[in-house]
């Protein structure tokens, strides 16, 4: 252990790359249709060879699975389809030799109504676990982001209990302090057990206003929202488990959704400062209106102000949590690239985002260019945000037109198989998977793009190395040019005398590159381009082209 004034300074993480698990669809080690820890510990000596530094796992404790691994029934065990918690230290020890970081997704805004604290809690208001959850006579007019109102009657204690997510994901009262000491209860049993530090999902939703008063009536969905987010005493709960890890060498990332730049900065710098990254969501919403679901016309533009606000905002102050996919939102390619142009596109988006200031995340399948899935019924899909949406909203569309919303909004097209290769079930399982496989894995599958050096997944690889091998990538300024551009996206990092520009086409036709004022004249080297074959002449870009060049 070190110093709290040694753990404060620590910055490894800002050296590293991670690649994010989402167990239950990534390797079925032992041949039931599941993915698991035992594919995790085969796959291992793969995440390696991405260049990556860590692994953040996405919960792999007991779940009934209302809302696959978000509803926990223990946070000390590992969910028996995925293996036990002997099978989690092998692999923890495995990726530790090889260099790897592991970290844990942390979720205690809400546990599962299946959680041994919950069932005691609805026995009645005399037993120790009474106020371990939110309860009331008469609910408020807030409204849950997955089903519905944000209340929901439970007969045997004959009262409501607040759900902000799914109605099986009741919220903890972390205004109770035992409920506190429960979570850094359960920070101290993962951290003695060696893993690296946490991801801390909607963790600024863990304070709710006093009173609980209603919310704006006006906001569908997000009504409420604003006495929960970022609540009253959030910063003082933050610094209990901030406390908690300093006596380790770890470091924390948090999920903030709906968070502003003003109000990150309150997580990541100054006396109120509990994290050392966090998930902002603004880069998501370039083709959509505060959810996927609200889907409109990529624009490039919104794009680039949100990189370039969050990449400015932070600088010098906190640092940024890179990301293009994870678990919670459809493919990028299938959302700002083109399936039509599918390598060039995956391979242009790797680098857009990959060489700004800040930790990248990779999600599986992300690096071999998997895009959503389609499926032919609401019924095929699992997602429970996706059944609601289906449900409730623009019910007077028709059926193939509310499926189309689906098609582009799903959680569930990012939680297909892994496709490791063209065989039965892409290699995932040799049984039957628990989900859908995309039909095109007999194209996107790792064993195909290892063998081409051209590849998506070959030039994640070139990417990350060419990243970790530079201290201007790393801790360079970042400066945007040309942000009313509808087709590029320009950028550099700058570090002493070094400068590195990036330049990404975002466009399906050739596009002319313009030159910062700054670069006309300078002899630059190209250092990384998604295309192989020669370029086009007269500065002129192929489509989704994306160059890295060093000055």
């Amino acid at each position: 252990m070190n110093s709290s004034t040694e753990v404060r300074n620590r910055d490894w993480y800002k050296r590293m790359s991670f690649y994010q698990i989402w167990i239950r669809s990534f390797a079925d080690g032992n041949g039931d249709g599941i993915g698991d820890l035992y594919g995790v510990y085969d796959k291992l000596d793969y995440i390696k060879s991405l260049g990556v530094d860590g692994i953040w796992f996405s919960p792999i404790y007991p779940s009934p699975n209302a809302d696959f691994g978000y509803d926990i029934s223990d946070y000390k065990n590992i969910h028996p389809e995925y293996g036990d918690l002997d099978q989690f230290k092998k692999v923890l020890t495995r990726a530790h030799e090889l260099g790897l970081k592991v970290i844990m997704d942390l979720v205690v805004n809400h546990t599962s109504d299946e959680h041994p604290w919950f069932i005691e809690s609805r026995k009645g208001k005399d037993n120790p676990y009474s106020d371990y959850y939110i309860w009331r006579d008469k609910p408020n007019n807030w409204d849950s982001l997955f089903e519905g109102e944000a209340w929901e009657y439970d007969k045997v204690r004959g009262q409501y209990y607040l759900h902000i997510f799914a109605k099986k994901q009741p919220d903890l009262n972390m205004d109770n302090p035992k409920v506190r000491e429960e979570v850094k209860s359960i920070m101290k049993f993962w951290l003695d057990m060696g893993v690296d530090g946490f991801r801390e999902d909607v963790i600024n939703f863990i304070s709710k206003k006093e009173g609980l008063p209603n919310g704006l009536p006006f906001l569908p969905a997000a009504k409420g929202m604003s006495h929960y987010k970022d609540g009253p005493h959030i910063h003082e709960y933050l610094a209990e488990f901030r406390k908690v890890c300093d006596e380790y060498d770890c470091f924390q990332l948090g999920e903030g959704p709906m968070t502003t730049v003003k109000s990150a900065l309150n997580y990541l710098t100054g006396p109120t400062k509990s994290l050392d990254m966090m998930f902002s969501f603004d880069h998501m919403m370039a083709d959509c209106f505060f959810t996927e679901y609200m889907h409109r016309p990529f624009s490039l533009v919104k794009l680039k102000k949100a990189f370039t606000k969050w990449q400015k905002a932070l600088d010098g102050k906190g640092w940024n949590a890179l990301y293009i996919e994870n678990h919670d939102h459809p493919r990028i390619i299938s959302r700002y690239g083109s399936e039509h142009h599918w390598r060039e596109s995956g391979t242009m988006l790797a680098v857009s985002y990959l060489f700004q200031q800040g930790t990248p995340f990779i999600y599986q399948g992300q690096e071999i260019g998997m895009m959503n899935i389609r499926l032919t019924s609401i019924d095929q899909y699992v997602d429970v945000s996706s059944k609601t949406n289906y449900n409730t909203y623009h019910l007077k569309e028709s059926v193939e037109k509310r499926l189309q919303r689906i098609h582009v909004s799903s959680r569930d097209s990012s939680r297909t198989p892994m496709q490791w290769d063209d065989s039965p079930h892409a290699g995932f399982s040799t049984v039957e998977p628990w989900f859908f496989v995309n039909s095109n894995y007999k194209k996107v599958n790792v064993a195909a793009e290892e063998k081409d050096d051209d590849s998506i997944l070959n030039f994640y690889r070139r990417c990350i190395a060419l990243r970790k091998s530079s201290e201007t990538l790393i801790y360079g300024k970042y400066n945007e040019y040309f942000p009313k551009h509808k087709e590029l996206y320009t950028y550099e990092r700058v570090l002493n005398n070094e400068r590195y520009l990036i330049v990404c086409s975002f466009s399906r036709l050739p596009h002319r590159m313009r030159i910062p004022d700054s670069y006309k004249g300078c002899t630059g080297e190209m250092v990384l381009c998604n295309y192989s074959d020669e370029p086009l002449k007269d500065n002129w870009l192929k489509p989704y082209e994306a160059r890295v060049y060093k000055y």
